[in-house]
């Protein structure tokens, strides 16, 4: 109850201040047609000088600019709130002349103006022009020129700074959360300096404005006063000038604070600290500076007609602030030394090393004359890339790559790459900067000059083009590739050959642990009769044949099913499986849900079954080699002519020969696709192209 209460109340006070603020920004377009009293105009004069306070207050104590991001808006309102009041106060001195009753108005106009008569109007109206000269030519002309390079050097600097988010999240230097933290912030930065790029505009046009309504005050003052009112010239002048100077000293007054604060805000772009705080750290970094500026001002007094008076306390002054500093960096410099000192002789003691030296789970090392793939300042394509990559294998396989760090190996030849896992080679390549990969996707008969080579990732025959052959080659039939998609083509194919390897313990836990939040029921179940290690070797087993993960609860479930019946991890991948059955059948079915498959020969399927034999790793098919030798030669053929006709070539066999069948072939076609009877499902048609038999084997 209390919690709703709560929630009730944030959002009751919520909403009273976005009403709040409507009802503010339209009662300030309204005055400028609606007349205001002048009890009301001192009121909301007052309110705009503690505004434009609060504003430069505001901006002096915060931190980063972009902490402070509804500036631009608020200096919009506050801008049209300073013209509505100035509108609103000529309407009023217009109106009534000698007998305007205006406080604020009049008692700003009193304390400039004074009581000395015509100088004292003159002086004012003088004061009165150098407050607005400054405003408009030093304070907001300048902020203005900031605020249009900062907004075009961050839009500029955009791209590059989202490189280096993307190269430290690749290496692992910071998280996921961290990375779209600070690409958030970037993003708000560069929105920030692009708004105040227009809304400093609002400043410069306050001044001009500004001057124009002095002017039409002036004249038009004049004029009613002697037509309407019938004032003697000197009266007329003399009050619609005081008048005048109050207003407009009143109104430009808290727009000067408010272009001070534009300025500030816009020229602390790289201050990570308050304004105060920047001041007192960067003016008391050296000491010399302050007896340098003693000596200066004691060298002044003692010269004829200085005021020596005055110059010789504050050379005290600095004198006395030299000594502190100089103290201060004595102590610095000191404690400096000590802990120099300190390190230094920890690394002179002999250390323990630590008894874990720790592997990268997957590294992508680079010969340095690839380095410019991931060099930020020339595109760093290949970081792009990796990150996407790791998204994709996380939807495709439903496991979630741990970062890939990608370092330089001067023992690696400039041109070449490798990869590895958990510090172990498992791909290499080499790479020709500059040139383009061609390869034949099969059916293309135009040969294409070049450098001939084998593609990466796949092995097959390839060519190393130039620029100028590229469009050529395209139009022919073949494939071009760039070198950064190669390397990430290649990687795609490391991933899924190995994912296996990469699915670890600690990578189960933090499955099992995730998925415990919306699914604990199916969780604890499993883990109640399999252990992370069996639950992790039925996940490879699935792994290892480019099965899915993804839907881990119907993983799980089958595991929980079958694991009190038995805890071999074959037999509970094989569960498993059935229980992706749809998913396995569509993934190598047509458009239509029908899927080709080659069968077995009865008696050639029973002496696999009757090959089985149990190893460390799992069962196996042990035939004899000369049986394996036709076996294989008999599969090829009958694969190679499935793949001629433009369809998957895949085995359907039962469920006891599936992995047999499969481990039989590992190492000749690691890629063939082998399915059990019981994993195919109702509305997926099955069609048999071919029956694999030996000839001659007796069987």
């Amino acid at each position: 109850m209390s919690d709703a209460r709560s929630v009730f109340t944030a959002n009751f006070t919520k909403d009273r201040s976005d009403i709040f603020v409507a009802v503010g920004v339209i009662s300030i377009v309204c005055m400028l047609i609606i007349p205001v009293p002048t009890v009301l105009l001192d009121a909301l004069m007052a309110i705009n000088l503690i505004l434009a306070l609060l504003i430069l207050l505001i901006v002096l104590y915060t931190k980063k600019a972009t902490d402070f991001n509804v500036f631009p808006t608020v200096l919009l309102v506050s801008t049209v709130f300073g013209l509505a009041i100035n509108v609103s106060s000529t309407r009023l001195i217009l109106a009534k002349g000698v007998d305007f009753d205006g406080r604020m108005i009049r008692a700003f106009a009193s304390f400039v103006v004074g009581s000395s008569g015509t100088e004292g109007l003159v002086i004012g109206f003088v004061i009165f022009i150098v407050i607005i000269a400054v405003q408009a030519i030093v304070i907001t002309k300048g902020a203005t020129r900031v605020a249009e390079v900062a907004a075009r050097f961050a839009l500029d600097a955009l791209p590059g700074k989202q490189m280096a988010i993307e190269a430290e999240y690749n290496s692992g230097a910071i998280s996921e959360e961290e990375a779209f933290k600070r690409k958030g912030d970037l993003q708000r930065e560069v929105d920030f300096y692009g708004a105040m790029d227009g809304s400093s505009k609002f400043v410069s046009g306050n001044v001009k404005v500004g001057i124009f309504i002095t002017v039409i005050n002036l004249l038009g003052g004049f004029i009613i006063g002697m037509a309407i009112h019938g004032e003697p010239a000197g009266l007329a002048l003399s009050t619609y000038t005081s008048l005048t100077i109050g207003d407009g000293l009143l109104s430009q007054f808290p727009a000067l604070l408010v272009s001070t604060a534009t300025g500030i805000i816009v020229t602390r772009s790289v201050s990570d600290g308050t304004f105060g705080s920047d001041i007192s750290t960067q003016f008391s970094r050296d000491a010399r500076i302050y007896w340098i500026a003693a000596g200066v001002l004691g060298g002044f007094a003692i010269l004829p007609g200085f005021p020596w008076y005055v110059l010789i306390p504050l050379a005290l002054l600095m004198g006395v602030l030299a000594y502190r500093l100089g103290r201060k960096e004595v102590k610095t410099a000191f404690d400096a030394q000590l802990k120099a000192g300190q390190a230094k002789k920890a690394l002179e003691e002999p250390s323990e090393m630590s008894p874990v030296v720790p592997l990268d789970p997957l590294s992508l090392e680079l010969g340095y004359g690839l380095i410019p793939l991931v060099d930020r300042d020339k595109g760093a394509e290949l970081l792009e890339r990796v990150t996407r990559i790791r998204r994709e294998s996380a939807l495709d396989l439903g496991l979630v790559v741990p970062r890939i760090r990608i370092i330089d190996n001067m023992r690696l030849e400039p041109s070449e790459y490798c990869f590895k896992i958990k510090g172990v080679e498992v791909g290499r390549g080499k790479i020709r900067m500059g040139y383009f990969l061609c390869i034949n996707p099969g059916g293309v008969k135009d040969e294409i000059p070049g450098e001939r080579t084998k593609d990466p990732a796949f092995g097959l025959p390839a060519t190393w083009i130039n620029e100028d052959k590229r469009e050529t080659a395209e139009r022919a039939g073949y494939t071009v590739v760039d070198p950064p998609s190669i390397i990430a083509t290649h990687l795609t194919e490391i991933i899924k050959r190995h994912a296996s390897e990469i699915l670890g313990r600690q990578e189960t836990q933090s499955i099992l642990e995730t998925l415990k939040k919306e699914y604990p029921a199916v969780v604890d179940e499993v883990q109640k009769t399999l252990s992370v290690g069996e639950i992790q070797k039925a996940l490879q087993s699935l792994l290892r044949e480019q099965v899915s993960i993804r839907n881990m609860v119907a993983v799980l479930e089958a595991l929980a099913d079958y694991a009190p019946v038995t805890k071999d991890p074959g037999y509970l991948a094989e569960k498993a499986r059935q229980a992706l059955g749809r998913q396995i059948c569509l993934q190598f079915a047509d458009d239509e849900k029908t899927l080709r498959v080659l069968t077995i020969d009865q008696a050639l399927e029973q002496k696999i079954v009757e090959s089985r034999v149990e190893t460390a790793g799992g069962a196996v098919a042990a035939l004899e080699p000369a049986v394996q030798r036709v076996w294989i030669k008999a599969l090829s053929r009958s694969v190679a002519a499935v793949h001629e006709k433009g369809w998957i070539p895949v085995i359907l066999c039962s469920e006891a020969a599936r992995p047999l069948v499969k481990s039989s072939t590992e190492r000749e076609l690691p890629d063939l696709v082998v399915l059990s009877v019981p994993e195919i499902v109702n509305d997926v048609t099955v069609e048999a192209v071919g029956e694999i038999r030996l000839e001659g084997q007796g069987v």
